[in-house]
């Protein structure tokens, strides 16, 4: 574990025989799931994200109950894999959520819709883009919000990726993380995907995805900016 990962699990409080038990059974290490963030929520704490909060730091910043977030992707796979891997739709029309939607939905063979969400998309059959979801997957409730409401208005269930800033409005399932990070939001996707493929039984439960975690993170250019997409 380097100093970073010692930080945060100052941070969170954690002792070593309490770590040891947080970190029990994950899938992933937890030092591996504080490294990429997923924990990191943010300064406004909306009531119902509440229940998600593992505690409040001193500057202010909350912090998201880490088992609670793997145990949400565990339910979102079983849910998800019931489906036909055609009928799921992952939506992002943040920057940082596209890669690992579309890597997602890659190795898922489910439906990536990235970039601008057009108005009509799932609720206007005639509209040249229309698409007929039976479960939307959603990167950031507050970013995908059009998404959102017409998922709900065609009676189609809502998975959310929910920061603690996020309202559940709509929302059928939530999994409480950070996802607004290059590299929570690539971690929770590939766990999902991972977990997807689990339960669809083309992995083992034991068996780890064969594509790297930094597959499904957005990359910057070293010099700037600049988002490779």
């Amino acid at each position: 574990m380097n100093e970073q990962d010692e930080f945060e699990l100052n941070e969170l409080g954690l002792k070593t025989e309490e770590e040891e038990i947080i970190g029990e059974g994950l899938l992933l290490p937890i030092e591996v799931l504080l490294s990429a963030g997923i924990h990191i929520g943010t300064r406004m704490g909306m009531k119902a994200m509440e229940q998600f909060v593992y505690r409040i730091r001193p500057d202010g910043l909350y912090v998201l109950d880490i088992k609670q977030t793997d145990d949400r992707i565990r339910i979102a796979a079983k849910f998800i894999s019931r489906f036909d891997p055609s009928k799921v739709v992952a939506v992002s029309s943040r920057l940082y959520g596209r890669i690992p939607v579309q890597k997602f939905c890659e190795v898922s063979r489910t439906v990536a819709v990235v970039g601008r969400f057009l108005p009509g998309r799932f609720s206007n059959p005639t509209s040249t883009d229309y698409v007929a979801p039976e479960v939307v997957i959603v990167t950031d409730p507050s970013a995908d919000r059009q998404a959102v409401t017409e998922a709900a208005l065609v009676g189609v269930p809502v998975i959310t990726l929910c920061d603690t800033d996020n309202s559940l409005q709509d929302t059928d399932l939530v999994i409480p993380a950070n996802n607004k990070g290059r590299k929570s939001l690539a971690t929770i996707y590939w766990l999902l995907a991972q977990q997807v493929m689990r339960e669809r039984g083309e992995l083992s439960s034991e068996e780890i995805l064969s594509i790297p975690i930094e597959d499904f993170e957005t990359k910057l250019l070293e010099s700037s900016e600049e988002v490779f997409e």
